[in-house]
């Protein structure tokens, strides 16, 4: 462990608070969502809902290995929905952790960011068009003003303040 500077640690804030906007956003895409979603298809050659998520927890994964400072990629088999869904939090969880730390990164936070981190932010916009495809769709929401917090990134997260439809 070393210590970190201030703006490093006002960065790593920063970084913390986009994991819990992802796990607040993922999380709203896949809670309640119909049994048969996780294989919901919209062509052949699209990815299902179960695939997407296997591919953001890869991500999560990569991002992971980049704080350990290597470039390790792995394309998963997507693991049934619910044990998607939990690995989906616990990397996020992995991930604040050392982040929260002061243990010397092995990449900037600005390559977290711009790599694996808005790729999964994107792959979360794609869970909620397609669960609107299937037909059963979250609800539109006023993310600003969310009770979106650093550290806040397990399964369970706060209720929704401004709804609508």
């Amino acid at each position: 462990m070393s210590d970190i500077s201030a703006s490093a640690a006002e960065a790593r804030v920063f970084l913390r608070h986009t994991l819990a906007t992802l796990a607040y956003r993922g999380g709203k895409a896949v809670r309640g969502a119909p049994a048969d979603f996780g294989d919901f298809r919209i062509g052949a050659e699209s990815r299902t809902p179960r695939q997407i998520l296997a591919h953001i927890g890869d991500l999560l994964d990569w991002a992971l290995w980049m704080c350990r400072g290597e470039h390790r990629w792995n394309n998963s088999e997507p693991l049934p929905w619910n044990e998607e869904v939990a690995r989906f939090h616990g990397a996020l969880q992995e991930l604040d952790a050392i982040l929260a730390s002061n243990v010397v990164l092995g990449t900037s936070i600005e390559r977290l960011f711009q790599g694996p981190l808005a790729d999964a932010l994107t792959h979360v916009g794609q869970l909620n068009m397609l669960r609107r495809l299937a037909g059963s769709p979250v609800r539109a929401e006023n993310y600003a003003r969310a009770d979106i917090a650093a550290g806040q990134v397990g399964v369970r997260q706060p209720a929704p303040r401004a709804e609508f439809d």
